[in-house]
Formats: C-alpha cells, structure tokens, sequence
C-alpha cells in the first residue's frame, strides 16, 4: 500500500521560501503521479502540483512561477520548492497520489478525485 509523509512546513514571512517533502513508499506496485494539494478551513482543497514518474509537471495558476515540484525517485521523494510566499499561502500542505494509468491509458493530470493516498499534512503559515 503507497503511505505519504510530509515535512517541511513552519513559519515564514511573506516574500520568503519554505522546500517541503513528501516521502512516499509503496510505489513499487505501480507507476503513480504524485501532487501537492493544499488546505484552508471551510475551503476546499485545492491541487497546486502534481509530477509523473517521467518528470512531467502540472502547476495551477496561483503556483506558475512561483512554486517548483521535482522528483528524487531514488529516493522516493517529490518536492515543493515555494518562493515569494505570500499571506494567502497559509494552508496545510498534503501530498497525494494516484495511479497515472487507467488500464492503458495514462491520465495526466489526474482529476481531483483519482488521488486514493494522502498524507497527513504539513502546516505553512506565512505571516504579513
């Protein structure tokens, strides 16, 4: 089964950087895409990455230049690399994964509701 941990998360000002991880296992099962969600409360979550096991990448607009995911599939690992961090990046950060083939097919980027693993999430708060 493909478990998720996140790390990286804390306090930062705004304008500054934070790198969070997500270190998966599990994926020796499968091919699997791997996304960055993240979360308010009373919103809903909201895809921000996601990148495939052949380094292609997807970015919502509120992340295009300003965020980076990258991939250490040795190490199991996919980052998020985060600059100019703005108030309204404040949210708990999820890493999450789902299968990047429906039978043959292979579906990039995959619909919200394809994501079958999560991990736990990491808080970032960026203060103004």
């Amino acid at each position: 089964e493909v478990q998720l941990w996140e790390s990286g998360g804390g306090v930062v000002q705004a304008g500054g950087s934070l790198e969070l991880s997500c270190l998966a296992s599990g994926f020796a099962s499968g091919d699997y895409i791997v996304a960055w969600f993240r979360q308010v409360p009373g919103n809903e979550r909201e895809e921000i990455s996601c990148i495939s096991t052949h380094g292609i990448t997807y970015y919502a607009e509120s992340a295009k230049g300003r965020f980076t995911i990258s991939s250490d599939a040795a190490r199991n690992l996919v980052y998020l690399q985060m600059n100019s961090l703005k108030p309204q990046d404040t949210a708990v950060y999820y890493c999450a994964a789902a299968p990047a083939y429906k039978g043959q097919t292979f579906y990039f980027p995959p619909a919200n509701d394809d994501y079958r693993f999560w991990g736990q999430g990491t808080q970032v708060t960026v203060s103004s």
